[in-house]
């Protein structure tokens, strides 16, 4: 393959029987043999809570079909594990530097372990990948001991951007440690279910409040959806790597509510629906989405007149929960499939040069962009069969991914898998 996009569906047939890189399962639970609801695959486990393990972004399967992908010297796989690898964060001499109080302010001022968290999450994920693409030892420790690092001593965040620090670095500790913990022998029961502390005392109790209650600011609105997206997602992740069915429900509902509140359709009305939280009426509105007045498109996105980076952090958490819940057998995706779709395609034609219209934010659009898309893309392309030229575009552009907050090597891990691990 020549790394472009397709519309297809490469990973429909001939998916990798399963069996992970790693020994056995070190957690409770059973070894999956038949499929339930959530359709776990050979060597998957299913929680007391009925969770498919791994089961929180990726999946064994997807995993192994990559594995076999890089071993075969194919594109776009090899190119975007030889950019994890050239990271800092995919050296083994990586060292973690946990804080026992992460306190970030507005913009991260203070950064008081902010990007410390934020780059040790990333590296424990990266090692994690590592371990079960390649089948090197010393990445699975190294993700382990970035994780014990921080659960030894990690109790809380605080001051303004808690919020989505909680989200950014919860979600993406969550998918290092639910790869480690079903896939590799040598994570200690203990340092698990420390870990597990950790999430449940210093990430959960923030993320899974949501953000309805932070008005404030200029103008005294709540925050912007892309904080609580990624909360959402945080909150999901944790709800399956704890087998806390209450946690990931209600992370679920929140998805439903904050979705078409962060991306619009026609079919809305004159005015975007309301986030979560308080009623704004239409000049309340219309400052909510960055002082747009008009909404004449669907699938535009309430931080694209602020800039496409946090616009992207919004689709991504999203996505990411969405993509959790398919493969714990909840299909969030169809249930606003034409919503998301619009809101890739609709934004993804500015990316690739669409002209921008006088009416959309004064006719000026920042659009730094390009480290997410393809979670998406191989939802609705090719699972689906749905056309997006317009991101299917746009992420030929951008292959292979980096790694950025809560965005992480998505070519690496969702570039064509089409369908696997869901058979």
């Amino acid at each position: 393959m020549d790394g472009t996009p397709s519309g297809g569906d490469p990973g429909a047939a001939g998916a990798p029987g399963g069996g992970g890189a790693g020994g056995s399962v070190a957690t409770g639970g059973t070894v999956a043999a038949t499929a339930g609801s959530s359709n776990p695959g050979p060597g998957d486990v299913v929680g007391p809570s009925g969770f498919r393990h791994p089961g929180v972004l990726v999946t064994r399967a997807q995993l192994e079909f990559v594995k076999a992908r890089v071993a075969a010297g194919a594109e776009p796989w090899t190119s975007a594990l030889n950019l994890a690898k050239a990271s800092s964060y995919g050296s083994l001499s990586y060292t973690a530097k946990p804080w026992a109080s992460v306190d970030c302010g507005p913009y991260s001022m203070p950064n008081n372990g902010c990007s410390d968290e934020q780059s040790d999450a990333i590296a424990a994920y990266t090692h994690a990948l590592f371990w079960v693409i390649t089948g090197d030892e010393a990445s699975a420790k190294k993700s382990i001991e970035i994780m014990n690092a921080w659960s030894a001593v990690l109790k809380t965040h605080t001051l303004s951007n808690a919020l989505p620090e909680s989200g950014w670095t919860g979600s993406v500790f969550t998918r290092a440690a639910e790869l480690m913990r079903y896939t590799y022998d040598g994570w200690s029961a203990a340092d698990v279910a420390r870990f597990q502390l950790m999430l449940t005392t210093a990430y959960l109790p923030i993320t899974i409040a949501g953000t309805a209650n932070t008005a404030g600011g200029k103008y005294g609105l709540t925050a912007n959806g892309n904080w609580e997206a990624v909360m959402i997602e945080a909150s999901a992740a944790i709800g399956v790597f704890t087998d806390d069915r209450a946690t990931f429900n209600t992370a679920l509902d929140m998805w439903r509510a904050r979705t078409p509140s962060y991306i619009y359709l026609k079919s809305d009305g004159a005015l975007p629906v309301n986030p979560p939280g308080p009623k704004y009426d239409a000049t309340q509105l219309q400052t909510f989405w960055g002082g747009q007045t008009q909404f004449l498109a669907d699938g535009m996105g309430q931080e694209a007149c602020r800039d496409f980076h946090h616009l992207e952090y919004g689709f991504a958490g999203l996505v990411d929960t969405a993509e959790t819940a398919k493969i714990q057998g909840v299909d969030l995706y169809g249930e606003q499939a034409e919503r998301i779709v619009a809101g890739l395609e609709f934004n993804a034609s500015f990316l690739v040069g669409a002209p921008i219209p006088s009416w959309l934010c004064g006719g000026v659009l920042q659009l730094q962009s390009g480290h997410s898309w393809e979670i998406a893309y191989n939802e609705y392309a090719n699972r689906r069969g749905l056309s997006l030229p317009n991101t299917q575009k746009f992420i030929a552009k951008i292959r292979p991914t980096d790694a950025d907050h809560h965005m992480v090597w998505e070519t690496l891990t969702h570039a064509e898998v089409g369908a696997v691990g869901f058979q």
